[in-house]
């Protein structure tokens, strides 16, 4: 079942960088862009249209999808979490939305003052108006595999917010591991609702690494078919459950493994490292992905 090719979506300018709490400005977020796409990234998450007063860091939102410099085949998608974010985005021309929705109703309760089901019903009117705008529509069933409130979250649970999604029209669904607790077995159990309701090739994983299973996760969505896979360039994006701990799994680590395993994904490594190393130093850190710093560590060697 482990597929011949993969494609990655690249989450670090949006969901990756504003978890920042240091500002970048919108000229470094259009060339680390540009740097993933140079690098054969196909797919990019780049921006949120929401309220700049909850997300300060995407508060350039508009400047930076005006200033990218498109190429032909990459597609670039933006979070809008209601009716006004999409009217936002719109003039911005993305070529997917993204929304979103929690599997665990302590969180939907603790972080929007609603239900689930009440949470994927204001959404409805936002796909509707994407889709008949052309523009596609992706869902991230967030906490679907752990709650830093109620502790583990069942597959059943997972099974409903991917019904009420595809209720609405969302045409892809990503299992989200939001807090990173999710381990292969448990991982696969919420994959297999998923891939009830849609085709393997809309459906996606998006893992953290707080535990360190991300690479296993993605291991165990591959050996059932599944094709992609949320990554954030240098590991950009921290827990905010978690403090200290890292979060989204860095996309130079999951192109090493799939290299290792004779994976095609179109993306160049060496690009895709210079790229992590590039926004590390516009942070002041060192990247946060092991793959990224051997790479740069053997470069300085070898140029010793």
């Amino acid at each position: 079942m482990i597929p011949s090719s993969v494609t990655l979506v690249d989450v670090g300018p949006r969901d990756g960088l504003q978890n920042e709490k240091q500002p970048v400005s919108a000229a470094h977020k259009i060339e680390l862009v540009h740097r993933l796409q140079d690098a054969g990234l196909r797919e990019i998450e780049v921006t949120s249209f929401v309220s700049p007063k909850w997300v300060p860091q995407m508060a350039d939102n508009a400047e930076v999808m005006a200033g990218i410099r498109r190429r032909p085949g990459v597609r670039y998608s933006v979070l809008t979490p209601n009716l006004k974010g999409l009217e936002a985005a719109l003039p911005t021309r993305p070529d997917e939305i993204v929304v979103f929705g929690a599997a665990s109703e302590a969180f939907s309760q603790r972080n929007i003052n609603c239900s689930i089901a009440e949470s994927v019903e204001r959404f409805a009117p936002v796909v509707q108006q994407a889709r008949a705008a052309g523009i596609k529509v992706r869902a991230a069933i967030s906490c679907a595999l752990g709650c830093p409130y109620q502790g583990e979250v069942s597959a059943d649970e997972v099974e409903k917010v991917v019904v009420l999604m595809k209720g609405i029209g969302v045409e892809h669904c990503g299992i989200a591991d939001t807090i990173g607790v999710g381990t292969p077995k448990r991982v696969q159990a919420a994959m297999e609702r998923a891939l009830k309701h849609f085709p393997l090739a809309e459906v996606s994983g998006h893992f953290h690494d707080t535990y360190g299973q991300a690479l296993a996760n993605i291991y165990a969505c591959l050996e059932m078919g599944v094709q992609v896979f949320d990554a954030s360039v240098a590991g950009l994006g921290g827990c905010p459950y978690a403090k200290g701990a890292t979060g989204n799994v860095a996309t130079e680590d999951v192109l090493f493994m799939l290299n290792g395993l004779g994976i095609a994904t179109g993306i160049d490594l060496d690009k895709l490292v210079d790229a992590g190393a590039f926004i590390s130093g516009v942070l002041g850190r060192a990247p946060i992905s092991r793959a990224g710093k051997a790479l740069l560590t053997k470069r300085e060697k070898v140029a010793a």
